[in-house]
């Protein structure tokens, strides 16, 4: 497993080692304790999600906040997304400034995002499915959100907006500043 630690303090980038042979391949999906070695992050999964979405369809930017904060293993079972985390933790260096990363089946990397991270991602192939390792149970009234567009995160989406296909929920989150956020660095 390579593991690249991003230019978002404590986002990482995952390629797992592939074992391909004539019947088809194997790979650990992941492995607590090489990641803990190689980032010094301990991140113990308790829920494991799953979606699927259409071509064009927008999920994010999410997050949950303090104390029921998450940390997420994201990956892509099928199809291809354009994964985009953004840090929201206060006094970080890196505060608003976003990541953007291609997760699909065919490369079958994967992305960890940090407790204190907004998550969104979009959809580039006709569907996908998209498969997350949670650290912490969802908590409804601990939900949050940052609009898309936001132009002090300034994301390059790879669709116009007309193009998007977005939740009635995710079409009316505030910008950043406008954004009650509590995690710190």
């Amino acid at each position: 497993m390579k593991i690249e630690e991003l230019n978002l303090a404590g986002a990482f980038y995952i390629e797992p080692k592939l074992f391909p042979d004539d019947r088809g391949y194997f790979y650990e999906f992941f492995n607590q304790q090489a990641f803990h070695n190689e980032t010094g992050v301990k991140f113990q999964a308790v829920q494991f999600n799953r979606s699927k979405s259409s071509y064009g369809v927008l999920r994010g930017l999410h997050f949950q906040q303090d104390p029921k904060a998450q940390a997420k293993l994201v990956s892509v079972t099928s199809g291809e997304i354009q994964d985009v985390i953004v840090d929201l933790r206060k006094g970080s260096p890196t505060f608003g400034k976003s990541r953007s990363i291609i997760l699909s089946s065919q490369n079958k990397n994967q992305l960890f995002v940090p407790k204190g991270f907004a998550h969104g991602f979009l959809v580039l192939s006709n569907e996908a499915e998209i498969f997350y390792a949670i650290d912490d149970f969802y908590s409804p009234q601990h939900e949050g959100g940052i609009m898309y567009n936001d132009p002090l995160i300034d994301v390059e989406w790879q669709m116009e907006s007309n193009q998007l296909i977005m939740s009635d929920k995710d079409l009316v989150y505030k910008s950043i500043e406008d954004t009650t956020l509590n995690f710190n660095y």
